[in-house]
């Protein structure tokens, strides 16, 4: 094996070992589909890992600034000194070489990106939807062309609605954790027809309001999950593994529903055996 050979391989590795302790939904998700693509699947869902938690690890936005704008040096090829020093960076260029992948797609998730390192309101739904198209769509699709060994899949409308019920599903999980940090990503028009304010939120003041926006929001979940459902026909076999996280949506969500959910409490999870369990299932 040339040097080379064992650099790529340990960055691989690298991803996988990221995925799996930063995005366990992606990895159990991920050992569905043949052991000859996952690390490939791994190094997309690093990169997006990292990308994502970009705000967590500066203190300031401008410095996040500076860290997507090396990402998208990196992607672009104008990246001053060696990316393929950083592992994550170094497999996903072998991943978009390999399976042809879109250079923009990516470009465009760190784009929207940007939005999580300020504490601005989202204006609309369709802002939202907007979001999670080019952040958790776009790797459903990207996924999907690793798994057809680079061809187009032919599920890009899926893969859409795909994503944003998935990525709203995740946003609601997490709405303590956010509302805490100051962030609010239940989109404006939906906090204002129930007389929500933002500052409530994260004052960490709740109320039937809140309750009544959130569970509009899980409403939007489930019609993207439904539009799966009926374009489930344009999903080939082979590229069905990228959509098997839709199968975590309704246990999620179910766990929302309880009337003894509180918004502002715990982020809600589910038992590794229950992940696992809706994954190997499949159903949605």
């Amino acid at each position: 094996m040339t040097m080379a050979e064992d650099a790529a391989r340990f960055a691989l590795a690298h991803c996988e070992s990221l995925v799996r302790e930063g995005d366990p939904d992606r990895y159990w998700a991920s050992l569905f589909a043949p052991a000859d693509r996952r690390p490939y699947l791994h190094a997309l869902y690093a990169f997006n890992f990292e990308i994502a938690r970009i705000r967590d690890a500066v203190r300031e936005a401008l410095i996040g600034e500076i860290r997507l704008q090396w990402w998208r040096d990196a992607l672009q090829g104008e990246t001053r000194g060696d990316v393929r020093a950083n592992p994550v960076a170094a497999a996903l260029d072998d991943t978009i070489v390999k399976f042809r992948l879109p250079r923009q797609a990516l470009v465009d998730l760190i784009d929207a990106r940007v939005f999580d390192l300020y504490d601005d309101p989202m204006p609309s739904l369709n802002d939202l939807e907007g979001y999670c198209g080019e952040t958790s769509s776009s790797l459903i699709q990207l996924s999907s062309i690793v798994l057809m060994d680079g061809q187009d899949p032919g599920s890009a409308d899926a893969a859409g609605h795909a994503g944003v019920a998935y990525a709203i599903t995740g946003l609601l999980r997490a709405f303590p954790w956010h509302a805490r940090q100051g962030q609010v990503f239940i989109p404006a028009d939906i906090l204002a027809r129930h007389g929500v304010v933002r500052e409530d939120i994260v004052a960490g003041r709740g109320g039937p309001g809140l309750r009544a926006a959130l569970a509009d929001l899980r409403a939007v979940a489930r019609r993207h999950v439904e539009q799966v459902r009926i374009l489930r026909p344009t999903i080939p076999p082979e590229g069905s593994p990228a959509f098997r996280l839709l199968s975590l949506v309704e246990p999620y969500l179910t766990q929302m529903d309880r009337r003894d959910y509180d918004p502002l409490a715990t982020p809600v999870d589910l038992p590794q055996w229950r992940r696992i369990w809706a994954l190997w299932r499949g159903k949605f």
